[in-house]
Parts: structure tokens; C-alpha cells; sequence
């Protein structure tokens, strides 16, 4: 029996089959309370770029714990670590002259950037911009709103009436947006969410020109545009945005997982001057909204010393060097029974989709795949459609990913060769 209730869990299965325990990590590794080694595929869960057991990050939360843990921010009150930051954030911006805002993690990003894109049109004078658009299989959190914006059924399913001013579109068309911009009347509509790569809704690769063209959809209908890069910011594909790769100017980014490496929780939202600008010029209003944790201190040291890290060892590089390999040990994959598809070659993000008729014939055919593969020394995780979650670290080598590309392959045939579960 546990007390701990786990997140996006069947509690009533992990009573059954117990917990799997990580005790410690190093490198691209992490080890279970068994002593297996076992190969991060999944970077934890998007989160752990520059890798586990760093020693420096530690040191940095240690010494900044030393000086004043934490402190409000509220008002004019700022902490040395937290205004660096900001700095540090604003400066690989893919706008100039942007602003910071902290938030505790990727979902509070998500929740205060739509809150900011409403703001912003009531303050601009046309508070009736109220509708949200964003797509078909899209993660945007699951806090309130970002439960609302979210396009995975599964994940909406018992909440799906917490946005009024809601609308999804298909996730790889951009034609779709503009239709629903003309439709709701383009001054109704406030702002596009939009990942530049679809995470948990399965690692999807936008089409050639969509992101460009959805970016001028928006400019051209006046509606903003905001890039969740929770996932992707901080150098997952690599350039320190995704924006920035594909050539984006957005008006909002949301970010989290990479700021820090996930050793602390941490999120921010980067506004363009655009939407700025009305909250900091004389006579500005109180904008109110904030956490208790915005820019927490000792947060935000740990996040300077991981961005120091990302600089210092050259991992954002390092990162377009392995897309290639990672993708040449993966493609294969789609040939073997078992496995439908393939999706990798942009930074180290890829997808290996288990097989949608044996997961219809025996539902937790696919979850089974991801327990042998501990057996094999690699811990994953299933996401929304069905797809092996690949998202390792940034110190990860070619050998981790013959490994990984071994270990899927047995896994699926041990599990296609065991009788389906009745």
C-alpha cells in the first residue's frame, strides 16, 4: 500500500503492481532502488537536458539557501538570483527586449500567459477578444486553463466546460485556423496557443511552412500568438527555442522543464514588447497575478547555474550533432512488427508508436512494452497516442542510443510473443 497518490496514475494499478522507486541519477542513467541502471529515454519527463547527479547545481541551491532561500517578489521586491534570470532569459529571447515573468512550473506558464493575452486586449481597449484557440492533440498543462486549451480527449474528459471561450483546431492545418478565426470574427479572438512541436500528444513534427504560415495567420487577423515551449525551450531542439529554429517571432512564450534541468521546479513566460509595453509604461495598472514562488530565489540560482551549464559545454550544439544519430537508431524500428511508426530528426525529440491494432485487441499491451523495457535497461513512458516518449538528456551518446534502439526492439517482440491479456 502507498500514501502517495501519483499523478496521471490508475492508483488502483499501482496498488496492484507496486512502484518503481529511482534512488538516484548520473549522466543520461538513473538507478531503481533494485540496482538496475537504466538508460533516461524520456529525460524524466522532458525535463532533464544537461542530465542527473549534477553536483553544481546542488552547490548553487545550497549557497543561495545560505544567503535568503526565498523571498517575495511581489511589488518592487526582487531577489539578486531571480532579476539576473531574467537577464540571462530575456537575452536568448527570440525578441528582443523582451520580459520575464516566473511562474512554479510549466502549467502555471500556461495559465498565466493566457491570463496576460486577455489583459492585454482590455488594456488595448477591446476587452470582447476573449476566445482561446489551440489544437487537436495539444498539452498545455493540467492546471484550469491549460485543462481548457488541451486537445488530448482523455485528458479534458469530466473538465470539458472549464473554458467558455474555447476552440480547437487541427493540430497540422493551418488553413483550419483562419477558417475559425473568420468564423468567430477575428475581433472576438484573442490568442492562438501553439507548440511548436506537439509534445505528449505524441511528438509531432509541424509540416513544412506550417508554423510560418499559422505565425502570419495570427499577424494578419491581429490575434496573438503564444509558443508553449514547455517542452522545448532551453535548447531540446537545438537552438534555445523552438521559435527560434523555425524562424518565429511570438508574442508569448511559455517555458519550464529545461530552465532549471527539472532540479527545481521553475516557469516562466517571455512577453515580446507588444505585450509588454501597456504594463510598463507611467501609469500602468496592477497587474494581478503572480504565485507565492514567482522567481523564487533559490530557484532561480539553480536555474543561472544550469544555463551556465548549457553554455559551457556547448550541449545546445551538441544537441543538433545527435538529432541525426538518434534518428538513424530509431527509423529502423518502424519495420519491426509491432512498431507503426517513427517520428525523429528534429533535436532530441522522437516517437516510436507501438501498434494500434494490437494495443486495440489487448489495451495494455503498450504499457507492458514499457515494463520490459526495464528488463533491458530503459526506463520510458507511453504517451497520448500510443508512442514510446524519447526525449533523453543532452549528455546522452550514440552507444545510449544503439542501446535504447536494442532494448525496444526485444521488448516488443517479448511482449507480442506473450498471449494477449483477457
Amino acid at each position: 500500500m502507498t500514501d502517495f497518490w501519483h499523478p496521471f496514475a490508475s492508483m488502483g494499478a499501482v496498488e496492484a503492481s507496486g512502484e518503481l522507486t529511482i534512488v538516484r541519477g548520473e549522466g543520461a542513467y538513473v538507478f531503481d532502488d533494485r540496482g538496475r541502471r537504466l538508460f533516461d529515454s524520456s529525460g524524466a519527463l522532458w525535463f532533464a537536458n544537461v542530465g542527473h547527479g549534477r553536483s553544481e547545481l546542488a552547490e548553487a541551491a545550497a549557497a543561495q539557501m545560505r544567503k535568503v532561500a526565498a523571498f517575495s517578489n511581489y511589488a518592487e521586491l526582487v531577489t539578486e538570483p531571480t532579476a539576473a534570470l531574467a537577464t540571462r532569459v530575456a537575452a536568448v529571447a527570440p525578441t528582443e527586449g523582451s520580459k520575464v515573468f516566473f511562474t512554479g512550473g510549466g502549467g502555471e506558464a500556461v495559465e498565466t500567459a493566457a491570463k496576460l493575452a486577455l489583459r492585454y486586449w482590455q488594456e488595448e481597449g477591446q476587452p470582447e477578444r476573449r476566445l482561446l484557440i489551440s489544437r487537436t492533440n495539444a498539452y498545455h498543462g493540467s492546471n484550469g486553463i491549460g485543462t481548457g486549451l488541451g486537445g488530448i480527449a482523455g485528458n479534458r474528459a469530466g473538465y470539458e466546460r472549464l473554458l467558455a471561450d474555447w476552440r480547437a483546431v487541427e493540430w497540422d492545418d493551418a488553413g483550419a485556423l483562419e477558417r475559425a478565426i473568420e468564423e468567430a470574427g477575428a475581433g472576438s479572438v484573442a490568442a492562438f496557443f501553439c507548440e511548436p512541436i506537439v509534445g505528449a500528444g505524441g511528438v509531432l513534427i509541424p509540416p513544412d511552412g506550417y508554423l510560418s504560415e499559422v505565425e502570419a495567420i495570427c499577424r494578419r487577423h491581429d490575434v496573438l500568438f503564444v509558443a508553449d515551449e514547455v517542452v522545448t525551450g532551453f535548447g531540446r531542439v537545438g537552438e534555445w527555442f523552438a521559435s527560434t529554429r523555425f524562424g518565429l517571432r511570438p508574442d508569448l512564450i511559455t517555458c519550464a522543464k529545461g530552465l532549471t534541468s527539472g532540479y527545481v521546479p521553475l516557469g516562466a513566460v517571455i512577453a515580446s514588447p507588444r505585450v509588454s509595453e501597456p504594463f510598463f509604461r507611467a501609469g500602468a495598472p496592477v497587474w494581478r497575478h503572480g504565485y507565492t514562488y514567482s522567481g523564487h530565489a533559490t530557484a532561480a540560482a539553480v536555474g543561472l547555474a544550469n544555463l551556465d551549464i548549457l553554455e559551457r559545454e556547448g550541449l545546445i550544439a551538441r544537441v543538433r550533432e545527435l538529432e541525426g544519430p538518434l534518428a538513424d537508431a530509431l527509423v529502423p524500428l518502424a519495420q519491426l512488427p509491432g512498431v507503426d511508426t517513427v517520428r525523429a530528426g528534429t533535436g532530441l525529440l522522437a516517437a516510436v508508436t507501438l501498434s494500434g491494432e494490437r494495443r486495440g485487441q489487448d489495451p495494455g499491451w503498450a504499457a507492458r512494452v514499457v515494463l520490459e523495457l526495464l528488463e533491458h535497461g530503459v526506463i520510458s513512458r507511453l504517451l497520448a497516442d500510443g508512442s514510446l516518449q524519447i526525449s533523453p538528456p543532452f549528455v546522452a551518446t550514440e552507444e545510449d542510443f544503439a542501446l535504447l534502439a536494442d532494448a525496444i526492439s526485444k521488448a516488443v517482440e517479448v511482449e507480442l510473443a506473450a498471449p494477449a491479456a483477457s
